[in-house]
């Protein structure tokens, strides 16, 4: 394979922006666009994760007008995202030892002193670890949390309380839930589910400007005033009596205020409590990390965002949140790409679309109150079939048979344990990986990232091996050295291994350079599949 080249630029904000009055226009056009694809989710994923469906409304607002206020990247949505659903509902169920109320203010403790380290991890500027962090790891604990939420959202969907509280034991259920649904709420779900997967195939112009969720609502809500839901009543559908009443609907408190609620910190010493800190800070810093990058790739005028600062904005935004009774929230890649396809050109957007669910929540509560929970776990279901997608597993396979080992090692795990556990796993095996194929451990315990500039070039070699840990060297000495550099060229010629990661997050990285960048010496390294990102190994003698 020929060496890899990129042309790098990146424009300053106040030089590329549109006058004010334009994009403010733009900004809030998309921010409609988005606040109409987030009220429906927002409440889902609150409910999903064991909080009252208001909190996720509440995180979104808090992730849209305080959050773009402190300087979170410009064209990033903040709110409540499907990712963390699996460490919310963990925390609120474990902490609160079958009381929910009482696990939702522990876990919002656990929000609290989660964000803060968050603020910690910005202020000492190690926002970019996420960068070095495996993308088959990432996706297989992603894959995971895309079957937990089927197994738990499918039997809302049907009507049905199943019996079983873990994943395996929910999804065996699915099968008895389908043959004792409840008619009604069935179809409710099945019209949801309806809508999301068919919406993506219409062709039509007008069927990629209106958001499915909102389609879904359209379609759902009108049906489910027709059957009464919200009135307690029996029905009969073949010959068998069935029940509906105001429990299958979204419950709202009166006004915001009425839905604000404080952390209890009185379990925030605990094993459990602190294992769920660690969860939220590292897999919700990971997680938005990663959605950043993703995002500014996507940014017309190719800004690059300050990955500490948004950091920064975003621990803020999850301090506020667990102390008035929120989800925790991330930047949310669904959102944000509708953002930035809607027109989006500053975080005005984001300001927009939190407005736009202030707004919302104050004067018409009510509306909401007529949503179906099918529909909303319908949302999920979808959500959930999106994160593990069979392509997910063949794109893992394509990749390498070691990052298709990496993935389904973290999916496994994370389903027999949990997300800790899944991802310290799937990080071991690919240590161990390493260490088969003759890494040595220097390479992990003291990774180096040798330059060497001439004129406007910069040589960096990288020694023993181009693995993961690398990354952080590289990236930290080619920013300190970037003023007046045209040229850089990374150096594997003396690598016994350069592994996926380590390819796939110098591309990532290489879109914040304002340099040409060459990568020398991978036409010696035999790959292990034909992905250009392959894993490449040195030719034996």
């Amino acid at each position: 394979m020929t060496s890899e080249q990129h042309d790098l630029k990146t424009h300053d904000d106040l030089a590329t922006a549109p006058r004010r009055g334009a994009f403010r226009t733009a900004d809030i056009r998309s921010g409609f666009l988005v606040f109409l694809i987030a009220l429906p989710l927002c409440l889902g994923i609150a409910l999903a994760s064991g909080f009252p469906p208001v909190a996720g409304v509440l995180t979104a607002i808090i992730g849209g007008v305080l959050v773009s206020l402190l300087g979170s990247a410009p064209l990033t949505i903040k709110g409540p995202a499907a990712g963390l659903i699996v460490i919310a509902l963990g925390a609120v169920q474990e902490l609160g030892g079958g009381d929910l109320a009482v696990g939702y203010r522990r876990a919002l403790a656990v929000g609290v002193v989660a964000a803060v380290i968050q603020i910690v991890f910005a202020l000492c500027r190690v926002a970019t670890v996420g960068i070095a962090m495996s993308p088959s790891v990432v996706h297989g604990m992603l894959a995971a949390i895309g079957v937990i939420i089927i197994s738990k959202q499918a039997h809302v969907a049907l009507g049905v309380k199943p019996e079983s509280k873990e994943t395996l034991g929910l999804i065996a259920e699915i099968p008895h839930s389908v043959a004792n649904a409840n008619p009604r709420i069935l179809l409710l779900g099945a019209l949801g589910l309806l809508v999301m997967f068919g919406m993506p195939l219409i062709k039509a112009r007008w069927a990629r400007a209106v958001p499915a969720p909102l389609v879904v609502l359209a379609v759902t809500v009108p049906v489910a005033l027709w059957f009464h839901v919200g009135v307690p009543h029996d029905y009969r559908f073949m010959t068998t009596t069935y029940h509906l009443g105001p429990e299958f609907l979204v419950r709202l408190p009166g006004t915001l205020l009425d839905a604000v609620a404080f952390p209890d910190f009185s379990a925030i010493l605990t094993g459990t409590s602190l294992k769920y800190v660690v969860m939220f800070a590292l897999i919700g810093t990971i997680e938005s990390t990663l959605t950043v990058l993703a995002v500014d790739s996507m940014d017309p005028e190719k800004r690059s965002s300050d990955l500490n600062r948004d950091l920064l904005a975003l621990g803020g935004g999850n301090l506020v949140s667990a102390l008035v009774g929120g989800l925790p929230m991330i930047s949310e890649i669904v959102r944000s790409r509708a953002n930035i396809d809607a027109g989006a050109t500053s975080r005005w957007s984001n300001f927009s679309h939190g407005a736009f669910l202030l707004l919302f929540v104050a004067l018409a509560p009510g509306l909401l109150q007529t949503i179906p929970l099918a529909v909303l776990a319908a949302m999920l279901v979808y959500t959930g079939t999106r994160l593990a997608s069979p392509r997910e597993f063949a794109h893992a396979g394509e990749v390498g048979l070691d990052q298709l080992a990496l993935f389904l090692t973290t999916l496994f795990v994370t389903l027999a344990t949990d997300l800790l556990m899944g991802v310290a796993a799937g990080l071991a095996l690919k240590i161990v990986l390493h260490l088969v194929r003759g890494v040595p451990p220097v390479a992990f315990l003291r990774p180096r990232a040798e330059a060497v500039r001439t004129g406007g070039v910069l040589n960096v070699r990288i020694p023993n091996a181009a693995v993961f840990t690398a990354l952080l060297p590289l990236r930290r000495t080619v920013n300190g050295a970037e003023e007046g550099v045209t040229d850089v060229v990374v150096d594997v010629s003396d690598a016994t291994l350069v592994d996926h990661t380590f390819l796939s997050g110098l591309a990532t990285m290489s879109r914040e350079w304002r340099a040409t960048l060459t990568l020398r010496g991978l036409d010696d390294l035999v790959p292990v599949s034909a992905h250009p990102q392959a894993t490449r190994r040195r030719r034996r003698a």
